[in-house]
């Protein structure tokens, strides 16, 4: 199964969405007051969690998507990424920010991403189009000869 052949089942949504809202119980934003779980779907079917753990001196942040793939990476040797759920306990979605866009895209340039919150709206697209022209692993082959 490859992120740009797999589309999540409505059951496979429902447990991503859960799971998001039970890592951003995890979350350590003591600072920002801004609590944010993801759950990635790897290639394999398999879903990882993520939250955001803040740092005194801030810019050593670490945003829930890119704690999500980087623990899926260590502890599960994951290589790809079907979707992501973002949750945040807002009236309104919130979307990755750039720099988890750029993280994201290393395993799967098309994924799914879904941003959910206590309200109504969702926001339900690819990752392409989040990051149309993004840099990645494509921009680093070696030129044919």
């Amino acid at each position: 199964m490859t992120s740009n052949q797999h589309v999540p089942s409505n059951e496979q949504w429902a447990e991503l969405e859960m799971a998001a809202r039970l890592a951003a119980k995890q979350a350590y934003a003591p600072y920002s007051k801004f609590s944010v779980g993801a759950a990635i779907l790897d290639g394999n079917g398999k879903i990882h969690i993520g939250c955001n753990v803040e740092n005194a001196s801030y810019g050593l942040t670490n945003c829930a998507e890119r704690t999500a793939v980087y623990a899926a990476r260590a502890n599960q040797g994951m290589q790809e990424v079907a979707a992501v759920c973002i949750y945040t306990p807002t009236d309104t979605p919130t979307p990755p920010c750039g720099a988890c866009r750029q993280v994201l895209n290393e395993f799967g340039p098309t994924m799914r991403v879904r941003a959910i919150c206590d309200g109504d709206e969702m926001i339900d697209t690819t990752l392409d189009l989040l990051l149309p022209g993004a840099f990645g692993p494509k921009n680093l082959q070696e030129p044919a000869t």
